[in-house]
């Protein structure tokens, strides 16, 4: 994934919003990061210190396995322009933001958490002061066999970008691997896991 180097975060006085932490998710294709997401999300619902963010994303509404808003790309740059989101990018030929009304869920001392993009952390990481990377994971075995059940591409495609990837997380962020390669339930207890521990922090 490489992130528009046009799109920098916004200077929307963030540095006011240090009481919460702000979790990014993170992952290569394939490792269910949307699903462990839905199912956290789940989790939590109704707890008023924990909110998960719903992105703004310039494909249909009802495509991945993600809620998020939909838009064109013209309204995308528009509200780029105005002002309306903490963190955007650009990956695989769309435009994500994160709304920037989240600091106001950061001030008041709540967990967010959102879907982020690791070629987008050093956005996140200049936008957000307290930022933790959750990093899920996967045996190259595992997310060859997930890809290529999706019909999308050939082993051959699948198997040329799993050589080109990486894995992990490079650079100074705060991070935690969660590795969903096995049952989805010891996944799930494992995000949530570090989502209780960053609660209030």
């Amino acid at each position: 994934m490489s992130a528009s180097a046009n799109l920098e975060p916004a200077n929307l006085g963030l540095t006011d919003a240090t009481a919460g932490t702000l979790a990014v998710v993170v992952g290569p294709s394939g490792a269910g990061k949307d699903t462990l997401m839905n199912l956290a999300a789940q989790h939590f619902a109704g707890r008023p210190d924990v909110h998960f963010v719903r992105r703004v994303i310039t494909r249909d509404g009802d495509a991945g396995n993600e809620d998020h808003k939909s838009v064109s790309e013209a309204d995308f740059d528009a509200m780029e322009q105005a002002g309306a989101f903490a963190v955007s990018w650009e990956a695989h030929g769309l435009k994500y933001g994160i709304p920037a009304d989240v600091t106001d869920e950061l001030a008041r001392g709540n967990l967010v958490i959102a879907n982020g993009s690791r070629s987008a952390l050093h956005r996140f990481q200049a936008a957000f002061p307290r930022l933790k990377v959750i990093n899920i994971t996967a045996t190259r075995e595992v997310l060859a066999e997930r890809l290529m059940a999706r019909g999308r591409e050939s082993r051959e495609d699948v198997l040329k970008r799993l050589e080109r990837s990486s894995l992990t997380v490079a650079g100074g962020y705060d991070v935690v691997d969660i590795d969903n390669s096995g049952t989805l339930e010891e996944a799930e207890r494992a995000i949530v896991s570090v989502l209780e521990t960053l609660v209030g922090k």
